[in-house]
């Protein structure tokens, strides 16, 4: 059985989609009506934008949306999914293959996100770090422990999970972490604390826009980031898009459970490709990951 799945941010690069655009008459439709959507030449920015301008959320995430789900919507050999999953960002894109959201629909929540989260960012300054090489339980006990911000964010795969929160909390964390025996604690270059408290007015702002999307039951189960279980129902799948903001990306687990489910086979759609394969291998070696991009 096979499963599509989509990255997130960190997945851009200059220059994304122009040879789609360039071979194909359906990808050209479609950056012209996301351009219309938009309000802007998003197409412009990714095809000659510099690797500085499409680090800024607002470009970013609908620039990574556009290439992933572009990609899969113009692709002749794709096989109907047994299941799809995205991380952070790219379960949208994954709601897009599944049926659950048209594109245009997808795009303008995507637009909607971005600039809540920029806004979020610019109101209360926040980061992330990677900790590398600890059980999750000692990186979850010690933000616990630590009064400012600071939170699990992206449990990415074995032995790799990011915090997020305070410049204060992820630094302290960062220190005790190391002292407990971390192999490396890395800083990312981002200027928010996503998938934490310091992103719940993002999440205020985005739920109006949610509420009001339609939403239709999808093609087949897309497995969520917030409790890595697979969901079919509309509004199951609204109430846990809203709660993405604050909520933890739980990608180790989602390919846990999927490779429970009997899924063995996957293939990452867009963005410079093998960023989620190569954590999906960490997860377990046996599992089967090709690359459409």
């Amino acid at each position: 059985m096979k499963a599509y799945v989509f990255p997130g941010q960190g997945a851009q690069f200059s220059g994304m989609g122009k040879d789609l655009y360039d071979l194909s008459p359906e990808a050209q439709a479609l950056f012209k009506q996301a351009d219309d959507v938009l309000g802007y030449e998003l197409s412009k920015v990714m095809f000659t934008g510099s690797e500085e301008e499409l680090r800024e959320t607002k470009i970013t995430q609908p620039a990574i949306f556009c290439h992933s789900a572009i990609t899969y919507l113009i692709n002749d050999d794709i096989e109907q999914p047994t299941a799809v999953a995205g991380h952070s960002l790219g379960e949208f894109s994954a709601l897009v293959a599944a049926g659950a959201l048209d594109f245009p629909s997808a795009l303008r929540l995507v637009a909607e996100r971005a600039l809540a989260m920029q806004e979020a960012t610019e109101a209360v300054p926040g980061t992330m770090a990677a900790v590398l090489g600890l059980d999750d339980d000692i990186i979850e006990n010690a933000c616990a422990a630590i009064e400012e911000v600071v939170v699990p964010a992206n449990y990415n795969t074995n032995g790799q999970l990011v915090i997020s929160g305070s410049v204060e909390g992820v630094e302290k964390a960062a220190k005790i972490l190391t002292d407990l025996g971390a192999r490396r604690v890395v800083p990312l270059p981002v200027g928010g604390a996503f998938h934490s408290p310091l992103m719940q007015p993002a999440q205020d702002r985005l739920r109006a826009a949610i509420e009001e999307a339609r939403f239709r039951p999808p093609a087949c189960e897309i497995y969520q980031n917030t409790d890595a279980k697979p969901s079919t129902d509309p509004d199951e799948i609204k109430a846990k898009l809203i709660a993405q903001l604050t909520s933890p990306v739980r990608w180790t687990q989602t390919i846990q459970n999927m490779q429970a489910a009997g899924l063995t086979d996957f293939v990452e759609v867009g963005g410079k490709g093998k960023i989620l394969a190569g954590l999906i291998r960490k997860v377990d070696r046996s599992l089967n990951v090709e690359q459409l991009s």
